[in-house]
């Protein structure tokens, strides 16, 4: 999944790109959705809990890291959910892993508008990033038969 494009000088350079992770929190049959509080141009749309994973991090560390940052909760990472989406014209991908929280951790909205938990037939109530709408498709059966 290399991007390759020509540089200044005509070379092609290649590039894997960034991997951007996202936890799909399932408890009692519901997953957590947070909204985005930012870039304006997002704000209020939907998303799963996750960022960046940094060099030389694993996925799943830097998923548990976010988990932290994001929602102050610890979880364990199961596997994953749906297929790799690209994003950015394919300089990124998302890729999303099921998890559950541990000892009762509650999640706050430390990054987020606000957050919610959805049932399968609740998914379609807001609004996904359009990223993060193939995943939904792949969670819906998940949530319906746990």
């Amino acid at each position: 999944m290399r991007t390759e494009r020509a540089n200044d000088g005509g070379q092609v350079e290649r590039r894997d790109p960034k991997v951007i992770v996202g936890a799909a929190i399932i408890r009692d049959g519901r997953v957590l959705a947070c909204a985005r509080s930012a870039p304006p141009e997002v704000a209020g749309m939907w998303e799963f809990p996750g960022g960046k994973v940094e060099p030389g991090e694993a996925e799943v560390d830097a998923l548990v890291r976010e988990c932290v940052e994001e929602l102050a909760v610890r979880v364990e990472i199961g596997d994953r959910v749906g297929r790799d989406v690209r994003m950015a014209h394919g300089r990124s991908v998302l890729k999303v892993y099921a998890a559950r929280l541990l000892d009762g951790d509650e999640p706050q909205a430390l990054e987020h508008e606000a957050l919610r938990w959805l049932t399968a037939d609740e998914l379609d109530s807001v609004t996904w990033l359009p990223a993060d709408a193939p995943i939904v498709a792949a969670l819906r059966p998940v949530l319906k038969n746990p």
